[in-house]
């Protein structure tokens, strides 16, 4: 298993354990509860489409330079059927270049059945310090100025 870490806020707020990444794929768990589930008990979509873009997004980051991080650009996602119990999500890198990555993925439930599946677009970027604006970025001896 690969030491790539997926906390957050938000994803530790969800419960979603990262379970493998590496080598282009990943894998994640989430056991669902009462705050994963919408009006009509089963897996609200956006916790679904959260599922989802954490593990395509880290099958690429699974791949990814020393110090490089990914966002989304783009994501679409077909809904099958409704989730329940404890749910899986897997992810696959398709292609990559040296900026962007595209992968697929889907979640499925305890007994395998296919929930969703998506496919996505991601870009690749350094990471930045937490607060640091553009101006900040600069060299000293930036001809630019401010």
């Amino acid at each position: 298993m690969s030491t790539l870490s997926i906390s957050s806020g938000f994803i530790d707020h969800l419960g979603i354990e990262l379970l493998s990444a590496e080598g282009g794929e990943s894998e994640l768990r989430l056991s669902l509860a009462s705050q994963h589930l919408n009006s009509w008990e089963v897996m609200h979509g956006g916790v679904t489409m959260a599922m989802l873009d954490v593990a395509l997004s880290t099958a690429c980051r699974s791949v990814a330079p020393e110090g490089a991080g990914v966002v989304t650009i783009e994501m679409k996602t077909s809904f099958m059927q409704p989730g329940t119990g404890e749910m899986r999500a897997f992810g696959r890198l398709l292609h990559r270049s040296t900026t962007m990555a595209y992968c697929e993925g889907e979640v499925r439930d305890a007994n395998g059945k296919l929930v969703a599946k998506a496919m996505g677009t991601f870009k690749y970027l350094r990471r930045l310090a937490v607060g640091r604006t553009v101006r900040e970025q600069r060299r000293p001896d930036d001809p630019r100025g401010d």
